[in-house]
């Protein structure tokens, strides 16, 4: 089978990562349009944004109704940028086309209680339609200390860190685009100690198989709260699991030696009729040549993924439709609307401010796609 390098930047990590395992870029498979070439310029006042809160990470489906429904995480400004950990809550909002703009419904999945693994915050969420029902999958956390405020907004490091250890992927399952929503009380997929896996279970990235109905679910954890962080799959055959991991390794490796932060994060895959597709944050840019671009990646069974040859999936640069251009500060938690097995549109929580992480306002921004 041959093999090319899939690091194009970095000739000295691609003779390093070339033979690592559960990996490979086979040539020969493209898409008939690289996904890159596919991205159309995107529409001013799409998407969806609060002025009073942080908005981030979408993930939108057609209802029974036929409005396209976001549903996204958000938290108060009163609090900073940084209390997405403590402070998010999941929310739904709605429009009659998938450009929007959106508009606000309904908080999904409010604070319930300490004792809950998911009591206090909730985040990332990722909706799919599994036969008559709406899976709606999410990372929750809880913690022991009072909730950040607008007069106590102040996080110590260590409840920051207690916070983010706590993070576990969760589900809530509804007969309606509309609710109720019942949320499972247990995660669905627990860290395990000692294992790639032992720090936490997060940012969650299902797809259903429609053929055998099983459903492939992709997730985030590390070793430590440190990098590299890395993505493992598991599957179950009904959405309450159980969900047995398809390997007792990550499925992506870029790390090397004296580079730790060659890595990917904010997974999205979906069924496209004969394998998975995926579109991934490139963390470092030494995957795709740009610090926070996107990957883009297929699998024939959910295990072994592969980069197509065109690797470059998305650009932080948008094309607006009045023609003018930015550079977004950050292009984050990316999502594939996928109609009839075609790829629509492409969404990505983005922020503006004068350097990364820092952020006078984020909202989520979509991009319409050649199909």
């Amino acid at each position: 089978m041959k093999r090319r390098t899939f690091i194009k930047t970095s000739i000295k990590a691609s003779a390093a990562l070339a033979s690592l395992p559960l990996f490979s870029c086979i040539s020969n498979r493209q898409p008939p349009t690289a996904f890159i070439d596919r991205i159309l310029p995107a529409p001013i006042g799409g998407g969806f944004r609060d002025d009073d809160y942080w908005i981030w990470g979408s993930s939108v489906i057609k209802g029974e109704d036929g409005k396209y429904h976001m549903f996204a995480s958000r938290w108060s400004k009163d609090v900073g940028f940084g209390k997405w950990v403590t402070n998010s809550e999941v929310v739904r909002a709605v429009s009659d086309t998938p450009i929007g703009p959106y508009t606000f419904q309904e908080v999904i999945l409010p604070v319930r209680g300490k004792e809950f693994f998911d009591g206090m915050c909730t985040h990332n969420p990722r909706v799919i339609k599994y036969k008559d029902k709406y899976l709606l999958y999410y990372f929750g956390t809880t913690y022991d200390f009072p909730m950040p405020t607008k007069e106590n907004s102040g996080t110590s490091s260590d409840n920051w860190n207690e916070a983010w250890m706590n993070k576990r992927v969760g589900l809530a399952i509804s007969n309606s685009v509309y609710g109720p929503w019942e949320r499972v009380d247990k995660p669905v997929i627990e860290p395990r100690h000692g294992h790639w896996d032992a720090s936490i279970t997060s940012n969650p990235a299902p797809a259903v198989d429609p053929e055998t109905g099983k459903i492939l679910l992709m997730y985030k954890s590390s070793l430590t709260s440190k990098p590299p962080l890395l993505l493992g799959v598991a599957m179950a055959s009904v959405p309450r699991g159980e969900y047995k991991r398809l390997s007792e390794e990550p499925v992506f490796r870029f790390e090397t030696a004296d580079n730790n932060r060659i890595d990917v994060e904010d997974p999205f895959i979906w069924w496209a009729g004969d394998k998975y597709e995926g579109v991934i944050k490139d963390r470092s840019g030494e995957i795709c040549g740009e610090e926070g671009g996107g990957v883009h990646v297929w699998s024939k069974d959910g295990l072994k993924w592969n980069l197509f040859d065109q690797v470059k999936a998305y650009s932080r640069n948008i094309l607006w439709d009045d023609g003018s251009r930015t550079l977004q500060n950050h292009f984050e938690r990316p999502f594939v609307l996928v109609e009839d097995g075609k790829p629509t549109h492409l969404f990505a929580a983005v922020g503006s401010g004068p350097k990364a992480w820092s952020f006078e306002n984020t909202w989520n921004m979509v991009i319409p796609l050649k199909h």
